[in-house]
C-alpha cells in the first residue's frame, strides 16, 4: 500500500474485518492538520481489494482539500465497505462497521456516501457517536440530515458562478446541460436546472429514472456510456469518479465541466488535457462541498437558522475565486484549487498529489 501513488502520505489506514457478519472495510485518514477526518462511507462491489484501497485513499485525500476549502475544522477521511449494497448490506454488518468507527475514538467521523443511505447512518448511530447526516432536516441544510439536497444546492450555486465566468451570462435559460447520473444529487440538480430554464440531456443506468426525467424535465435521453459526447454547453458528472480520462476528454463537446462526482479526473494530466482543449473544469471538491458543510455543522451542533444555507451558498464565491485565480496565474482550475487548499493546510499540505 505504501508504494501506491494514491497513498500520498496518509496518516492512518485501518482495515476492518468481521467475517461473522461479512464485513470487510477500509477507513482512510489522509490529513488531520485541521481536525479529525470527516467523510462519508461508500459501499460498493469493487472488483478487488486493491481497487477498494485506491478508492478509499483517493476519496480521503479529496476530503482533505474539500474540508479545507470549505473552511471546516476537519481533516480528510473516507471509508469503503466492500460488497454489493443491494445484496450484502445488513443491520449487523452496518453495526459492526460503526463499532469499528467508535474504536477510533473520534479520529474519524462518518456520514453517507454511495450505497449508504440516511437510514443506514441511523444504524451507525446505534454503535458510534462519531456519525453525522442523521438529523431530520429540510433541503436548505439548516438541520443536517441527508446531505444530498445540500450537495445539489451548492452544486447549482457553483454552476451558476462558473457559467457567469465562462459564458459571461447571469442566467441559465436555454443553456444545454448534460447530467450524468440521476441519483440523489443528480436528480435534484436536474430539477433546479429545469426550473431555471436549462435544457437537459440525461443518462442513468436505471431506465425508470431516465423515463421519469424525460417526463418531469422534458429531458433528452443519452446512452449512459455516451453522454459525455453530447453536444452541450455544460457536462455535469454526477455518478462515480474517473470519468475524465484520455479516452473521454477528446470526445467532449462542451465548454464547461461542473458536477458532483468525486475524483472526476483520472489523473493530474487530465486536468491539463481539458485546459488544452479550452474546456473549463471546476474541481469537484470545490463545487460539491454543500453536503459536507451541512453534516459538519450538524456534528458540531451548529445549526442556527440560515447559517448553513449561507455557507453552502458561498460555494459560488469560492468557485469564482478559483476560476479567476487560475486565469490570472495562467494555470488550470485544478492546480489553482490544490494550491489554495495547501495554503490553508500549511506546510503539511505540501505533498505530492495522488493520481
Amino acid at each position: 500500500m505504501f508504494d501506491l501513488e494514491a497513498f500520498d502520505d496518509h496518516r492512518e489506514v485501518v482495515h476492518v474485518c468481521r467475517p461473522e457478519v461479512g464485513l470487510r472495510a477500509i477507513v482512510a485518514l489522509h490529513d488531520t492538520t485541521l481536525g479529525p477526518g470527516l467523510g462519508g462511507c461508500r459501499m460498493w462491489a469493487y472488483t478487488d481489494a486493491r481497487a477498494a484501497t485506491v478508492d478509499a485513499l483517493r476519496l480521503s485525500r479529496g476530503m482533505t482539500f474539500k474540508n479545507a476549502l470549505a473552511g471546516l475544522p476537519f481533516g480528510g477521511g473516507k471509508s469503503v465497505i466492500l460488497g454489493d449494497p443491494a445484496r450484502d448490506k445488513t443491520p449487523a454488518l452496518l453495526e459492526a462497521f460503526a463499532a469499528a468507527v467508535e474504536e477510533l475514538g473520534g479520529r474519524y467521523v462518518v456520514a453517507e456516501d454511495v450505497g449508504i443511505t440516511e437510514d443506514d447512518a441511523r444504524v451507525f448511530a446505534r454503535r458510534t457517536r462519531h456519525v453525522c447526516g442523521v438529523a431530520a432536516g429540510d433541503e436548505g441544510g439548516d438541520d443536517g440530515g441527508d446531505p444530498a439536497p445540500k450537495t445539489a444546492r451548492g452544486l447549482f450555486k457553483g454552476l451558476e458562478a462558473a457559467v457567469s465566468h465562462v459564458f459571461g451570462r447571469d442566467d441559465l435559460d436555454g443553456l444545454r446541460v448534460a447530467v450524468q447520473g440521476l441519483g440523489a444529487v443528480g436528480w435534484k440538480l436536474s430539477a433546479q436546472l429545469h426550473a431555471a430554464g436549462a435544457r437537459l440531456v440525461v443518462a442513468d443506468l436505471d431506465a425508470e429514472r431516465v423515463e421519469r426525467a424525460r417526463a418531469a424535465f422534458a429531458a433528452e435521453i443519452a446512452p449512459a456510456e455516451a453522454i459525455h459526447r453530447a453536444e452541450v454547453d455544460v457536462f455535469a458528472p454526477c455518478a462515480l469518479g474517473g470519468v475524465l480520462d484520455r479516452r473521454t476528454i477528446p470526445e467532449l463537446r462542451c465548454r464547461l465541466v461542473a458536477g458532483a462526482a468525486n475524483n472526476q479526473l483520472a489523473t493530474d494530466a487530465d486536468g491539463d488535457a481539458l485546459a488544452a482543449r479550452g474546456i473549463t473544469y471546476v474541481p469537484d471538491y470545490v463545487i460539491n462541498a454543500g453536503g459536507v458543510i451541512a453534516v459538519a455543522h450538524e456534528y458540531l451542533g451548529e445549526r442556527a437558522a440560515g447559517v448553513v444555507r449561507a455557507k453552502i451558498d458561498r460555494i459560488a464565491a469560492t468557485v469564482s475565486e478559483i476560476l479567476e485565480q487560475a486565469q490570472a496565474d495562467g494555470t488550470t482550475p485544478a492546480r489553482a484549487a490544490d494550491a489554495a487548499a495547501r495554503r490553508r493546510l500549511g506546510r503539511r499540505g505540501e505533498r505530492r498529489r495522488a493520481a
